[in-house]
């Protein structure tokens, strides 16, 4: 059966490593959804982000070969247990009168928005958020004419401590 996954891959930050990761998903036929990278706690190791759908079992293929890299430290399939996972995101909204800015402010207020930019014709809004307040939030800007808006992939970390089921420790890195 075909699941959502979102898999948190913990490497060390040298050139080239999301590439090798990125072509084991390719190999595999999996279609990328969401990819967000970014630097960890510890100096020199990053943390990639990956939602990809596909079978458990090959999900699970992909994960045992992701901790056979040699830059791979820790794989972790957020879906085998509790965690907490965000997205964000920036919007522009066209301002056309008056009404439509104070409307728009009180949509912004009801989704804990913030308006990080004003422009006498445009507002841009952040957004932070699961997929689906992400998703509502852009339906409610519609109809204003959103300009332009970008999001950052899904980020996630698991709720517990304990979770070392099919995990290496994290190394110290030289």
């Amino acid at each position: 059966m075909v699941h959502r996954h979102v898999l948190s891959v913990t490497v060390r930050d040298q050139p080239g490593v999301l590439v090798r990761i990125a072509g084991l998903f390719a190999r595999r036929a999996f279609n990328i959804e969401s990819l967000s990278v970014a630097q960890t706690e510890q100096p020199g190791v990053s943390r990639t982000t990956f939602v990809v759908s596909g079978e458990d079992d090959t999900v699970e293929q992909v994960e045992k070969q992701l901790q056979k890299l040699i830059d791979v430290i820790k794989v972790i399939d957020h879906s085998e247990a509790p965690y907490v996972g965000r997205e964000l995101m920036l919007i522009k909204v066209a301002v056309r009168s008056p009404d439509d800015r104070v409307e728009m402010r009180q949509v912004a207020q009801d989704f804990r928005a913030r308006i990080i930019d004003v422009h006498r014709d445009a507002l841009i809004f952040e957004v932070t958020g699961d997929e689906n307040k992400i998703s509502a939030f852009i339906e409610q800007m519609q109809p204003f004419g959103i300009i332009e808006l970008t999001r950052t992939g899904r980020v996630a970390l698991s709720r517990t401590s304990s979770d070392n089921r099919s995990h290496r420790p994290i190394q110290k890195v030289a």
